[in-house]
This record gives C-alpha cells, sequence and structure tokens, in this order.
C-alpha cells in the first residue's frame, strides 16, 4: 500500500503539473485506480476482510490525490461509493449487473475485440459482429453512457516488455491489427455501429426506456420523448434461427443474434448481423530488393560457461527472477562433479540420465560444453521437467544450464511468490543409483556474453569474430547480416521459418522475443512474423542480429512486405443501406443519398486502385475474404457488371439489385429467397505491373 501510494502521487502529481484534468482544461475525464481486483478476491476468499478494507482504503486514496473528475474501478461488483463500477468482458450488454449507485453511469471499460495470444495458443477470435451486438446491447439493453476497447490497437511489445508467455504480436485480432492497418470488417463494421448509435443519441439521452419482451427470446426496447417527439428503437433476436418482428406495423427481418437499430422507431439503419462495410485480408509479400537471397549471415558461437568463470556462488540454484533483476532473459547455471569409473556403467548401450525440474519457463542444458536438449514450459504450466541421457566421463564432469524467462507475470494473486528457474537436479542410472545434484554447489551468471558485448549494436559486433555460416546450426548462438530496407511504404515484417526461438535487433534496437518453435494445436506457430518499424531502418546498410538459443537455419529468414491490398464485400438484397446514407437533424432522421439501395462498397487503401476482380459472384457464394466459393447457384455475369464498376478505380459501387444482373425475365436461381453478391478485389499503385 505505501508502494502503490507513493506511485499513485507521482502520476497525479505529473497530470496535474501538466494540466492535464479537464477541469484544468485538459482532456482527462476519468481516472481509475486499481483492476479488476475481484479476481484477486475470489482467489484468496480468506482473505475477504483485508481485501475489502484494501479497497475502501484504495478508494479514499485515490479520491484524496484528486477529487475533481470521476474515479473508477474495473470488475470490482462492491465498490466503494467514492468509486464507479464498471465491466470488463465480451458480453457485457447482457451480463453486466449494473453499476451499484444510482448516482453511478453504466460503463463498459474494456470490450474484449478478441484475447491476447500465448505462445502455444491457436488464434484468438471475436466476430465483428458478436462484437456490434453486444456493444448495441449495453447501450439499449443496460443504459450504457461509456465504451472502451481492449483492445482496439494492440501494438508490438518490443524489447523485453511481453509478459510471460505473451506473444510479441499484442492483440492482433483488434480493429487495428499490429501493423496499424485496418482489420476489415471488424473497423468498419464498428465504425458503422457507433454510427448508428450517434444517429440515436438523442433519443438515447432524453427518452424513456420501456422494454418489450417477445416469444422466441425476443424483444424490443424503445426510448421514446412524446414531447420532443424523439424515439429510438432496438429490435433484437437472442434466438439463433432469423425471425420478423412486427414494430408499429412494419415487418423487420432479423437475422439469428441480432439486433437492428431504428434511430427514429421507423428506418433500420443498421444490424449487427449485416456486414454492408467491407472486408479484407492480410498477406506477407516477400520484398524484391532485401529478398532471402541478399542477406549474406554470419555467426558467432556463445561459449558454455563452467564454475570457472561464473562469478556468483550458491549451494542450489537461485531463483532466475531474483537473481537477472529484469536486466536479462538469461542467467546461466553451472555444477562440476567428479565420478570414478566405478560410478558409471561399463555398458555402452546405458547412459545416465540428467533430469532438471525447472519452475519455468524455459531451459537450454549441456555436459561437458555438449548440447543436451532443450525444453519450456506454457502459460498454463510454466514448470517443466528436462531429461536427458547423458555422456558422463571420469573424472570432472561440468552441468551447465541457461535459464530462459519469457517475461513477468501480469495479473493474479501472489504474484511475489511466482518463481522461476532450475529448481531441483538429479543424475540418475549411476552405478550408486540416483544422485541429487542439486546441493552440490552452483555458479551463476546473469546474461550472456553476447549481450554484455552488445553484439548487436555496430559497435559491439566488432568485438568478435564472426564464421560464415555452416550447416551447423548449434544453439545459443548468434547470427549477423546486413540488408537494404524493402521497397515502398509498407509496413515491413521478418518471417523467422527454420529457426526456434530467441531475440532479434534492428540496428541496435530490439524487435522482440521470437518463438517460431512451439507450436500450436494447429501446427502452426503463434506467431510466424514479427514487425520492424521503418523507423528503426536506415536507406542502406541495416544491421540485423539474431540470438538463437535452441539452434535454428537463419537461411529460411525472410523480410516480408505487409498489406491489406485485397478488399472484399459480400452484401445481400435484404440488408440495410450504408448508415452514411442517413443523418439526423435536429429531431429528424434524414435520407441524405437518394440511392440506399443494399450496395457492395469497395475502397482500396490511399494511393491504390483496383487492379484486378479476383472473384465476383451473384447468388448464393460461401466463404470469406481470401476465400470465396461458388455457390449452388449464381448468375454468370457478375464478373463482367463489377469489373466494368471497378476496375482503375480507388473506390467503387455495385447495388445488390437483381435487374443488374438479370439477363432477360428469367430468374436463374428462383429457390433463393434471398440473394448476395460478394467480391474480391486486389488493388495496387496505379502505374504498377501486376504481380
Amino acid at each position: 500500500m505505501n508502494h502503490m501510494k507513493k506511485f499513485a502521487e507521482m502520476i497525479v502529481d505529473m497530470m496535474k503539473k501538466a494540466k492535464l484534468f479537464a477541469p484544468q482544461g485538459g482532456p482527462i475525464i476519468l481516472a481509475q485506480i486499481e483492476n479488476e481486483y475481484s479476481s484477486i478476491e475470489s482467489d484468496r476468499p480468506a482473505d475477504i476482510k483485508i481485501q475489502k478494507k484494501y479497497i475502501n482504503w484504495a478508494a479514499d486514496m485515490a479520491m484524496g490525490l484528486y477529487n475533481e473528475i470521476p474515479w473508477i474501478m474495473c470488475k470490482q461488483n462492491e465498490a466503494p461509493p467514492k468509486v464507479i463500477d464498471t465491466c470488463n468482458g465480451r458480453q457485457c450488454g447482457d451480463t453486466f449487473h449494473g453499476p451499484n449507485g444510482v448516482n453511478k453511469p453504466s460503463m463498459w471499460t474494456e470490450n474484449w475485440t478478441a484475447q491476447y495470444r500465448t505462445f502455444g495458443d491457436p488464434p484468438a477470435q471475436r466476430s465483428a459482429e458478436n462484437i456490434a451486438y453486444s456493444i448495441i446491447r449495453f447501450a439499449a439493453n443496460k443504459n450504457g453512457s461509456y465504451l472502451g476497447y481492449y483492445m482496439y490497437y494492440g501494438g508490438t511489445n518490443y524489447g523485453r516488455t511481453t509478459a510471460s508467455f505473451v506473444t510479441t504480436r499484442y492483440y492482433d485480432e483488434g480493429p487495428l491489427d499490429e501493423f496499424g492497418l485496418y482489420r476489415d470488417p471488424k473497423w468498419s463494421h464498428l465504425r458503422d455501429c457507433h454510427a448508428a448509435l450517434r444517429l440515436s443519441k438523442r433519443p438515447l439521452f432524453l427518452g424513456t426506456p420501456t422494454i418489450q419482451k417477445l416469444p422466441n427470446n425476443q424483444e424490443i426496447i424503445t426510448f421514446e420523448n412524446q414531447n420532443l417527439k424523439l424515439c429510438a428503437a432496438f429490435l433484437t433476436n437472442n434466438n439463433t434461427t432469423p425471425t420478423s418482428i412486427k414494430f408499429r406495423g412494419t415487418q423487420y427481418y432479423l437475422p439469428g443474434f441480432s439486433t437492428s437499430v431504428l434511430p427514429d422507431c421507423k428506418t433500420a439503419v443498421f444490424n449487427s448481423q449485416n456486414i454492408v462495410s467491407q472486408h479484407n485480408a492480410r498477406r506477407f509479400v516477400p520484398s524484391k530488393l532485401a529478398g532471402r537471397d541478399d542477406l549474406k549471415w554470419e555467426m558467432f558461437q556463445e561459449t558454455i560457461p563452467t564454475i570457472d568463470n561464473l562469478p556468483i556462488k550458491n549451494l542450489r540454484p537461485l531463483e532466475l527472477y531474483t537473481l537477472t533483476k529484469d536486466t536479462s532473459d538469461y542467467a546461466w547455471y553451472s555444477t562440476r562433479i567428479e565420478f570414478s569409473e566405478r560410478d558409471l556403467s561399463t555398458r555402452g548401450d546405458i547412459l545416465p540420465v540428467l533430469d532438471v525440474y525447472s519452475m519455468g519457463h524455459a531451459l537450454v542444458a549441456f555436459v561437458n560444453g555438449e548440447f543436451v536438449g532443450s525444453k519450456h514450459g506454457n502459460n498454463d504450466d510454466k514448470a517443466l521437467s528436462l531429461r536427458k541421457p547423458v555422456d558422463l566421463k571420469p573424472g570432472n564432469n561440468d552441468i551447465t544450464l541457461l535459464g530462459v524467462l519469457t517475461g513477468f507475470p501480469n495479473s493474479g494473486a501472489l504474484m511475489d511468490k511466482r518463481f522461476t528457474g532450475p529448481r531441483d537436479v538429479t543424475i540418475q542410472g549411476l552405478m550408486a543409483g540416483t544422485l541429487v545434484v542439486t546441493f552440490n554447489s552452483w555458479s551463476h551468471s546473469v546474461g550472456v556474453s553476447g549481450e554484455k558485448l552488445k553484439l548487436f549494436t555496430e559497435e559491439g559486433s566488432q568485438k568478435v569474430k564472426w564464421k560464415p555460416v555452416t550447416n551447423v546450426h548449434p544453439p545459443v548462438t548468434w547470427y549477423k547480416t546486413y540488408f537494404d530496407a524493402p521497397e515502398g511504404n509498407n509496413p515491413v515484417a521478418l518471417r523467422m521459418d527454420n529457426m526456434a526461438k530467441g531475440m532479434v535487433w534492428v540496428n541496435g534496437k530490439s524487435i522482440g522475443r521470437y518463438w517460431v518453435a512451439f507450436l500450436s494445436p494447429l501446427g502452426q506457430p503463434s506467431q510466424g512474423e514479427y514487425h520492424i518499424p521503418r523507423a528503426f531502418m536506415k536507406p542502406k546498410n541495416n544491421l540485423m542480429v539474431v540470438f538463437e538459443e535452441q539452434g535454428g537455419d537463419p537461411s529460411s529468414i525472410e523480410l516480408v512486405l505487409v498489406n491489406r491490398d485485397t478488399i472484399c464485400s459480400s452484401v445481400s438484397d435484404y440488408y440495410p443501406g450504408n448508415v452514411k446514407s442517413w443523418e439526423r437533424k435536429g429531431e429528424e432522421l434524414r435520407q441524405v443519398v437518394e440511392d440506399i439501395r443494399p450496395s457492395v462498397r469497395l475502397k482500396c487503401p490511399e494511393d491504390k486502385v483496383v487492379k484486378k476482380i479476383e472473384f465476383a459472384n451473384y447468388g448464393d457464394p460461401d466463404g470469406a475474404c481470401g476465400n470465396f466459393i461458388v455457390g449452388n447457384c449464381s448468375f454468370p455475369n457478375a464478373n463482367k457488371i463489377v469489373e466494368k464498376a471497378c476496375l482503375g478505380k480507388s473506390q467503387c459501387k455495385v447495388p445488390v439489385e437483381k435487374s443488374l444482373f438479370q439477363e432477360g425475365s428469367k430468374d436463374l436461381c428462383p429457390n433463393l429467397v434471398h440473394k448476395t453478391l460478394a467480391v474480391q478485389a486486389k488493388c495496387g499503385l496505379r502505374h504498377a505491373k501486376d504481380d
């Protein structure tokens, strides 16, 4: 509490001095103290009285520092009266209990757009449709007045800044991806969702809410002020099957698990399930200027240390967090054991087994300077056991371990009791049985020598003799090369195929940890590409240095350009028009465009035009952007019509209208009640040659 108060005082004083709080004319309208502390309470129910006392202390302390703006506590069900309890999660529109005081607004501080990934995880996903549905439910069903995203943009954890086992790429499934590019339709559909709510804001603020429950888990929520002639309605189908709801004399079609927004209680301007905005797909394209063959790699192998050159002594292996003190991911551990010939088996087919139990996070083992093996834990179970046969000899034998961290813990109770590093070491299969080596006296050193020499910098790289890369790829090895900045302005990434685990630096700046050897259940790395900001690069002769812990082949490392030049749309004829087709003028909702028919709208990234129509199908196409397929029935002229409307243009529009695609009076797909137009286009520079 003492340290927390000192920290909070420092932050608040900093804000005051800069005049950043709203009453001072600044932008800060809310402040938060504590975060999801209720999860600690549930982990330690025996301490509940102390925890409640702490929460009240935290609220009083915060208000004492600055009380001219509201303070919040996220996910704190029994927040003290002075602070606002808020919701974090995916479905706060239905699960939030509501604030615990009549004078507190209903606030959603973390709308989880997906989930951050840890190494070994499959992709984390949450659809744009589900997020939009929950947002509208929160506004209508929970009287929500505030929405924050976690994350809207996650970015990159450079250097050693990730939490334990968290990928270097953070929350890539947000509306803006790691590279700052629009992840459509998540970005564009949520933009349209908020536009629909803005069209409804006056009824939401000034109207009286009424909830009408209907059969089959459907409902109508209205916000109405008859004196001001304001009305907004939210029609919700909480069932998985589509339905129609009759409201004030009009039938409204609702897909399963969706909600429609009627800012004037008449006009459906948005449905959470019907995406009328653009989709896109991300591509990683090899650089032509800095190709794989242009990277000339050299190597420098770490010397495996022994007790003779490790300065920190202790009876047993030291705890890794305490040893490294956040200065490195690495620490060497070594001990020496003397064996006689009588201790070792004379049979060549029986070898002793080295058994190392470590509390995490990863480990690389050597005996007499020779690589024995590596092992790692995972986010759920950080501990590991490495068991490998070893070749011991009569006389002195050196057991050397490289303890490896993947970051600090990020949440939960008793964080000061999260221990890492080698804990117990034994040698099994000796003639006298199992030998416990844990208390054999150990020598330690923090970091590897290449870190201390700063081999990742231009100056440091001159301090050792680099050798040409061979077909042998040993562990704990440094690799360096030079490259020119890739062409164009697109974001740049490094594809780390055939490497295992380690870190990368460009011109002395760390782009973070990589770990491509840890596969997800899908058989793929949780992260295969690693962002190199163009700000880290110069036009020519960029120094790239890689430290590989376990052994990998750098010849497969590749610089790639990142784009979202593949754009798509899939719109059905019953979808509402684009929400931008309306505006609110005073108390009136007005149509501002003549054509409000559902339409496919495509827009290329800046300075690019549609170079190719890769897919166009009108009927019942299936699939998703980057993977569309023709359905059971379609009109043959869709591609020609879309090409005419879009080729060579930066943006285009094609109405989803049967008369546009039908040649003659015959409907080619009479059994389709609703028809869909799906289009996939490739964008490129106007005067560039097609790929």
